[in-house]
């Protein structure tokens, strides 16, 4: 691509030396670095309890950061509100929970622009449709009969109404079938070529790093392993520790 140096010179999100918790005096990230360049797809793979879900929560304001620092595009943002990070152009789904059952698609995603006028609003459930044109034929049907997959389509359909430059994305493919888990992965895929850089944690290691521009291997709260997607599939340690046989799916 003519803007991968581009993308190498600059950062738009960042963590460096992070130690971070949800209990007193237990650290779950014990150092933590980590870039996310413009454009980029950037996948965080590792066993469970490796602090991958606590990395994006605490770049998000959602875990507190007991040491170390976070920025986005050069600015310090450690421990801001979620709030703040949205209005500085930053978006965040869940795992669990990330849509509201009994309001319709379209009230969903009418939450994720709470702070846009109403003209506004209108043109970007536009842009999320044209996008996500499912969710464009259900939009007036209750977020709580969508298939899996389709409310994982709402939830990133509403982290976008505010246009965000960045998204991060926790487990978007937890509990959801192989086909559903394609269909998740092919959704990120289509939203970073739009040009949001993407922070995806993934269990589905394999399939992540495949789409995966670059990606990080954390494990004890620190990074093990990092370098291009590609590379870290082919990594003998790397399939040894923490792909096995899922390597070769």
């Amino acid at each position: 691509m003519s803007d991968i140096g581009e993308k190498t010179k600059e950062i738009v999100l960042s963590s460096k030396d992070l130690v971070a918790g949800y209990l007193p005096g237990v650290d779950i990230l014990t150092g933590c670095n980590f870039e996310l360049h413009k454009g980029e797809l950037v996948g965080i793979i590792g066993p469970n309890g490796a602090g991958k879900s606590t990395l994006v929560k605490s770049m998000f304001g959602l875990v507190e950061v007991r040491s170390g620092t976070v920025e986005l595009m050069g600015e310090e943002i450690t421990n801001l509100p979620a709030h703040e990070l949205v209005e500085k152009g930053v978006g965040f789904v869940p795992q669990n929970e990330n849509v509201f059952p009994s309001l319709t698609v379209s009230e969903n995603l009418e939450m994720g622009a709470y702070q846009l006028p109403k003209q506004q609003v209108e043109k970007r459930i536009q842009a999320i449709t044209d996008l996500f044109p499912r969710l464009g034929e259900r939009i007036r049907q209750r977020a709580g009969l969508l298939s899996g997959g389709e409310r994982q389509m709402l939830a990133m359909g509403r982290a976008l109404m505010m246009e965000p430059t960045v998204l991060l994305l926790d487990e978007p493919s937890a509990g959801l079938s192989p086909a559903l888990q394609v269909e998740v992965f092919e959704n990120v895929t289509s939203i970073n070529q739009t040009g949001v850089s993407i922070v995806m944690v993934e269990q589905n290691a394999t399939r992540c790093l495949k789409i995966s521009e670059r990606g990080y291997v954390l494990d004890q709260g620190k990074n093990a392993y990092d370098g291009t997607g590609e590379s870290l599939l082919n990594d003998p340690n790397v399939i040894k520790l923490y792909l096995g046989t899922l390597a070769q799916s």
